[in-house]
């Protein structure tokens, strides 16, 4: 969920300075629908939304299609209940079995203490979560714009050597554009 609707938050993005053509101005016949709470198909693919825990609310999804399934929760904190968000047992239980989750893994423990209620998730919260609903693979998602390459590093590492204690099949990675990641 947003503040305003789809249309109006595309129809201000496209107004100078910011964009040359007006909204009103497009040639093709765009429809907008209201987000819904049930699942849903797209052509193959079974989309299936639930509520994240965010300050400005949100949608994660679960993509579906022969049988492999693909989990998708980001701007998503774990550990605080905002409104209309979900437990930390609802993402579980919608994660269960994923072949891949890509999750919100902006935080250390240490960062958490003055971000908490920002609606992002410590990265051992998520691998937690990723543990527990034993999926496949887990990206580390929505990287703290702060943090170096060397210490995303560090984070996965020490994200596979809980893998490994847990004696888990887990892989574990950080997610990053124009990844390709085969379920």
């Amino acid at each position: 969920f947003t503040q305003k609707s789809v249309k109006e938050i595309i129809s201000r993005s496209m107004t100078a300075p910011y964009f040359p053509v007006e909204f009103h101005q497009l040639a093709a016949q765009i429809a907008f629908h209201d987000v819904c709470d049930d699942s849903f198909e797209l052509g193959s693919i079974r989309v299936t939304p639930i509520n994240l825990n965010h300050p400005n609310q949100g949608l994660g999804y679960k993509f579906t299609e022969d049988g492999k399934s693909f989990v998708f929760l980001t701007d998503n904190e774990l550990m605080f209940n905002h409104a209309g968000g979900g437990e930390y047992v609802d993402y579980a239980r919608f994660s269960e079995g994923a072949d891949l989750l890509i999750h919100d893994a902006e935080y250390t423990d240490d960062q958490y203490k003055n971000t908490k209620g920002w609606g992002h998730s410590v990265y051992t919260d998520a691998l937690r979560l990723a543990l527990e609903a034993r999926v496949g693979q887990f990206g580390l998602f929505h990287h703290n714009q702060e943090r170096t390459d060397k210490e995303l590093d560090r984070i996965v590492d020490d994200c596979r050597r809980r893998v490994e204690q847990e004696k888990s099949k887990l892989r574990c990675f950080a997610a990053t554009p124009g990844a390709d990641i085969a379920l």
